[in-house]
């Protein structure tokens, strides 16, 4: 969430773009579980083509990729989250795949202290707490469901994603030619894997372009507009709609349940994470 720039008002044009790009993103973790592919060769396909839908975006608005360290390890870091969100997703619920993802934060908070040397403040602390309670509770859903490992996946892409939202916010950061760089690269070296794969029936190449044209392509293009002219406070309200809703379209196209321990954890992660996002931008 971070990257979102304060305007004296909002624009309920550049509002609808956020929620659009919400509601696209909120889509992956159902066409994952219903699309029956190695989550390696799904990952591969659908970031070449939404690579190829930011590309044509970056034509249309004159938008000049730049190269430098911050967008390379953004790149590298974008490469690691949708790899890891993927597996995660085969391997636990989609709730607690998004979930874990979006403690992303409280890792920033994390590696600015340890790398940066950021003191952390009383706020950034609590908030650590808070989340790490709550990923515990996953923890201990997972050992009971046996989907531990995804788990942790799940967690080291919530890392990733704190790399991303590092480097986009760094000098010299460019957050679309991140996002472009390395899901060209990801759909490059993983999409061979698709040779792999058996069933290429209508439906299931239909859910592969689907996720790269709108979970992936569109969605990023539609945040890349809303943002411009959103209140961050208000964009991190409705970007918080992913982690929700992400999970309640597998819970009902796909009949995956959500534990109340995961629902609990699920709670406190996602309300610890956007309160600390909404009083960060007002105290700013």
């Amino acid at each position: 969430m971070n990257g979102y720039v304060d305007q004296k008002d909002n624009d309920y044009r550049s509002i609808l773009f956020v929620l659009l790009a919400a509601l696209c993103f909120s889509i992956g973790g159902l066409l994952t579980k219903l699309i029956p592919w190695s989550p390696l060769a799904i990952n591969g396909a659908r970031n070449l083509i939404g690579a190829s839908v930011i590309g044509v975006f970056l034509l249309a608005a004159h938008h000049r990729i730049v190269i430098s360290k911050a967008v390379i390890v953004g790149a590298i870091s974008t490469i690691g989250v949708t790899t890891c969100f993927i597996i995660a997703n085969k391997m636990t619920t989609a709730a607690n795949a998004i979930v874990l993802q979006y403690t992303a934060p409280v890792f920033v908070i994390i590696f600015m202290a340890l790398i940066f040397g950021v003191r952390p403040e009383k706020q950034d602390v609590l908030t650590c707490i808070a989340v790490f309670a709550g990923v515990c509770i996953f923890f201990v859903d997972g050992l009971k469901t046996g989907n531990i490992y995804g788990d942790l996946i799940a967690v080291l892409a919530g890392m990733f994603y704190a790399g991303v939202l590092m480097m986009n916010t760094s000098e010299n950061a460019d957050a679309l030619s991140s996002c472009f760089l390395g899901q060209l690269a990801a759909g490059i070296i993983f999409t061979p894997l698709c040779l792999r794969e058996t069933d290429f029936s209508v439906p299931v190449i239909s859910m592969v372009m689907i996720m790269g044209v709108v979970q992936v392509g569109l969605a990023y293009v539609f945040l890349s507009i809303g943002i411009r002219r959103t209140k961050a406070v208000t964009a991190s309200f409705i970007m918080s709609l992913e982690p929700i809703m992400n999970p309640l379209w597998v819970a009902i196209f796909y009949g995956e349940k959500i534990s109340l321990l995961a629902a609990a954890g699920a709670v406190i992660v996602i309300g610890a994470v956007l309160h600390y996002n909404i009083k960060s931008r007002k105290d700013a």
